[in-house]
C-alpha cells in the first residue's frame, strides 16, 4: 500500500482523508494525539515542522492538506473531484482550493490558539473576537457563492468543497458555525451528509 496518511482527528488531515475516501482509494493511516509533535513519539523525525497532516506515497512526502487533495486528484485521477484547466471554472476551483487556508482556517487558528491551546494566562479575549469577525468577513464571499450554486466550481463536488468544508467544519468545532449565514449553513449540511466526510471525521 503506498499512500500512507499520519492523521488527528477533526484536523487538517480530514482534507486528504476526506478525499481518499470520496475516491474509493486504498490507503494507510496513522491516528495521533494532538499536539503529535508532543505526544507521537518520532513525529517530528519524520516531518520536522511537526504539523498536520503527513503524508507519503513512495518517496513523496507532503505536509500541506489542500496541496495533498490536489495531489491524489491529479496523480489518481481522473476523477469528478478535480477541475480540468481546459474548464471555465478551473481558475475559481485554485482560487477556492488556496483561499480555504489562506483566508479561512488561518484567523481560526489564532481563535483556537487564544482561547484553548495557550495556558489560562496567556489566553486573550481581544484577539478571539477580533479574529472570529475577521473569518467572518472573510466568509461573506462564500456566502455569495453559495447562494446560487449549490457546489463551488463547475456544477460538481470537488475537492474545493472539501478544502473549504474542512474551514467550516473547524469553525463548528471553535462554536463559530452560530455565526453561519444561511447560504453557508444550507451548504455546510450539504457537505455533512456525504459518507465520505461522515467515515473521515469518525476517524
Amino acid at each position: 500500500m503506498a499512500l500512507k496518511l499520519w492523521h488527528c482527528s477533526l484536523s487538517r488531515s480530514i482534507r486528504p482523508l476526506w478525499t481518499m475516501e470520496e475516491m474509493g482509494l486504498d490507503y494507510e493511516l496513522v491516528c495521533m494525539k494532538f499536539p503529535p509533535r508532543f505526544l507521537h513519539p518520532g513525529y517530528t523525525d519524520l516531518n520536522p515542522i511537526g504539523t498536520v497532516p503527513f503524508f507519503t506515497d513512495g518517496f513523496v512526502e507532503m505536509t500541506e492538506s489542500s496541496a495533498i487533495s490536489q495531489y491524489l486528484v491529479d496523480r489518481y485521477g481522473p476523477t469528478s473531484l478535480s477541475v480540468r484547466p481546459d474548464e471555465r471554472d478551473y481558475g475559481l476551483y485554485l482560487n477556492w482550493l488556496h483561499r480555504s487556508d489562506a483566508t479561512l482556517t488561518f484567523p481560526q487558528t489564532l481563535v483556537l490558539r487564544y482561547s484553548q491551546l495557550e495556558p489560562e494566562e496567556r489566553r486573550h479575549k481581544q484577539v478571539v473576537q477580533d479574529y472570529s469577525q475577521w473569518f467572518y468577513s472573510r466568509l461573506r464571499s462564500l456566502e455569495r457563492m453559495v447562494a446560487k450554486r449549490e457546489f463551488l466550481c463547475s456544477d460538481r463536488f470537488t475537492i474545493a468543497d472539501i478544502s473549504v468544508g474542512f474551514a467550516l467544519l473547524m469553525a463548528e468545532t471553535l462554536g463559530l458555525h452560530e455565526g453561519f449565514k444561511q447560504h453557508t449553513a444550507a451548504y455546510y449540511a450539504r457537505l455533512k451528509i456525504r459518507p465520505a466526510y461522515i467515515k473521515a471525521c469518525s476517524l
